[in-house]
């Protein structure tokens, strides 16, 4: 399971839907990826930021580095489908290797990045 920024704002929140699905992800022993372009992207005060950071320090997650070979191709892949959202397409890019399921909050902008791409709506 991939977590995008949606899904890690709801973390933080207190979101129900995101606590069950963690208890879930918990119970049957799946992996948790959270990729270092949105843990950048919602990191910002690790003294209020518990719950994600409960998450990102949990043994069963693990976060995705963005290095040079994945860089491009995030960009490639918004040069094809027309948007600027490289953290988005780093989302979409890790979810095709991991062929993991995506929990997001924004399901529109990962669709226009792969059509195919399971998505779970948080």
């Amino acid at each position: 399971m991939i977590l995008d920024s949606g899904a890690c704002i709801a973390l933080e929140r207190g979101d129900a839907r995101m606590r069950a699905l963690l208890r879930e992800v918990r119970a049957t022993g799946a992996r948790i990826v959270i990729p270092a372009s949105v843990l950048a992207q919602v990191w910002r005060d690790p003294a209020k930021q518990v719950a994600i950071g409960g998450v990102a320090r949990s043994a069963s997650t693990s976060v995705a580095p963005l290095d040079k070979v994945l860089a491009e191709a995030a960009g490639v892949l918004c040069g094809r489908r027309h948007t600027s959202d490289v953290i988005d397409a780093t989302v979409v890019l890790i979810a095709r290797r991991e062929r993991a399921v995506i929990v997001t909050s924004d399901e529109d902008d990962l669709r226009h990045l792969d059509r195919s791409a399971e998505l779970r709506r948080i």
